[in-house]
């Protein structure tokens, strides 16, 4: 299952992920944030939320590639994530490295609990 939300006045797009989810729960996510990106502003945040994830399959890859390829296009300048486990990662971070890497000011954020990411937002 998944969320996508967006918050214009904060500039924060939220995605949350749980449960298991395979590629085509990935894919209707990906299509949502394609409806929502043009409502955050260039420079904007993203919170992707992971503490309900049971597992992910490879396959989504595909399209988590896809959705921090409209991140990167967008201009987002924060990735905050929410991983309580860090075997729970599903390739985030490593992903994050061909898609961020060589993009100077994105930065990215893991943290174990929401309220830990509203501290970090807040700031």
């Amino acid at each position: 299952m998944h969320h996508v939300e967006i918050d214009p006045t904060a500039h924060l797009l939220t995605i949350s992920w749980a449960g298991h989810v395979d590629s085509e729960e990935a894919r209707r996510c990906c299509e949502e944030v394609q409806k929502h990106i043009a409502g955050l502003e260039p420079r904007g945040r993203v919170l992707t939320d992971l503490s309900g994830l049971e597992s992910m399959d490879h396959e989504c890859a595909v399209h988590l590639d896809r959705i921090m390829d409209l991140f990167h296009r967008r201009g987002v300048d924060t990735v905050t994530r929410i991983i309580p486990n860090p075997y729970k990662d599903v390739g985030f971070n490593i992903m994050s490295l061909f898609h961020y890497h060589h993009h100077h000011g994105v930065h990215i954020m893991t943290c174990k609990s929401m309220e830990e990411a509203r501290q970090i937002l807040q700031t």
